[in-house]
This record gives structure tokens, C-alpha cells and sequence, in this order.
């Protein structure tokens, strides 16, 4: 099993949200996260001085799922996520050693 943990814009989130439902995926958890890439962050104007602000929210979405369904789940949060303008995001995903549903006691390995 695998996690795809990808970081990407909030007002993309309803995009891949609904992307991944339609391919099956169901299951994620969203996280809101502050973070900078190679844009670095903005300027804006605040009260006629101009502020810094260089860690952006961004959302957080982790999806564990079987190791053949990865490259799907990737090319469809690629495609849902995309802008094509710096801070579009990034995509990690993890070796998950074991997975256990609390309700029930099942375990997948």
C-alpha cells in the first residue's frame, strides 16, 4: 500500500475531490497547511504599507490506497490540481506498512 500526500491549492480542492470520487478514490483526509515553494511567497498591501507574506495556506490531501492504483490516482490529482502557474503544488507518496480500521479490527498489510 501506498499514501499520496498532495499539496495543493484550496480552491482547487473541490476539483480534485470530485475527480478522485469519480475514479472510485472515496476515502482522504484534507489537512489546511501554510507553506512556500518556488514562488516564495507574496507582497500585498495592507493600510498603505506593503507586508511580506511568504508561507501561503495551502490543503493537504492524503489518500492510501493499493500500489497499482497510485499512477491513476496521481494523473488524476495532476490533471484536477493544475493551473499551470508556479504554486500549482506537489505530489509525495509513501510505503504504508499497515493499515487497521478501528470499528471493525480489520487489518491490511
Amino acid at each position: 500500500m501506498k499514501m499520496i500526500q498532495a499539496i495543493i491549492r484550496p480552491e482547487k480542492l473541490d476539483d480534485v475531490k470530485h475527480a478522485l470520487e469519480e475514479k472510485g478514490y472515496i476515502a482522504l483526509t484534507v489537512i489546511d497547511v501554510k507553506g512556500r515553494g518556488e514562488q516564495k511567497g507574496i507582497t500585498l498591501q495592507y493600510r498603505g504599507k506593503k507586508v511580506e507574506v511568504d508561507l501561503l495556506p495551502k490543503v493537504k490531501i492524503e489518500v492510501v490506497m493499493k500500489d497499482d492504483e497510485v499512477e491513476s490516482a496521481i494523473a488524476t490529482i495532476r490533471a484536477s490540481a493544475r493551473t499551470g502557474k508556479i504554486g500549482d503544488g506537489k505530489i509525495f507518496v509513501l510505503p504504508v506498512e499497515m493499515m487497521a480500521r478501528v470499528r471493525t479490527d480489520e487489518v491490511w498489510t
